[in-house]
């Protein structure tokens, strides 16, 4: 019996000292007419020398010669890519040449990562260069908000351009390629 009051006292006592969970207030957001908008330049790094953190093939550095001739006029604000070598060397001449700043996001396979830094870096509504990997694209362009069919990028496309115009309402895509 005194076991049994011992252990009432002692579940009273908890019960008494647990902290009332605090209620959930609603935060007040503001209007922001460029959130979840912007024009998304989208494309898989060049091609690479074997090995995970490789570099660019001579291929490759000519691939990203021809991305920089195709997006130099098209007033980029931004380049996003991954930590990986050859990610770094295909956005190295707009980059480089068209003094563009540049920030890093993780490769996920739900594009994740890159909304939360585009989110962080304050960077909606505006021109956005993404520079992805054949299992990122498709997750990067759903997380976008891009619908429809998509065709899966194989292991030796590296040709492929994708242009996303994201309002509030939806996303438009241009798909192209490019040498």
């Amino acid at each position: 019996m005194r076991i049994f009051v011992i252990f009432i006292s002692i579940a009273l006592v908890w019960v008494a000292c647990k902290p009332k969970q605090a209620v959930k207030q609603p935060i007040e957001v503001s209007d922001d007419s460029v959130f979840l908008t912007g024009t998304f330049f989208v494309v898989r790094h060049a091609e690479r020398n074997p090995g995970s953190d490789s570099t660019l093939t001579l291929a490759g550095q000519h691939r990203a010669g021809a991305l920089y001739h195709l997006l130099k006029d098209s007033l980029i604000n931004k380049i996003y890519i991954t930590p990986f070598k050859r990610s770094i060397q295909t956005a190295d001449s707009l980059r480089i040449y068209q003094h563009i700043d540049t920030c890093y996001y993780t490769a996920d396979s739900t594009g994740e990562s890159l909304i939360y830094q585009i989110t962080r870096h304050d960077d909606w509504g505006k021109r956005i260069l993404i520079i992805g990997h054949s299992t990122t694209i498709i997750p990067i362009l759903r997380s976008l908000k891009v619908e429809g069919p998509l065709s899966p990028i194989h292991e030796n496309d590296f040709e492929r351009f994708y242009r996303v115009r994201m309002t509030r309402e939806k996303s438009e895509l241009t798909e192209s390629c490019y040498p």
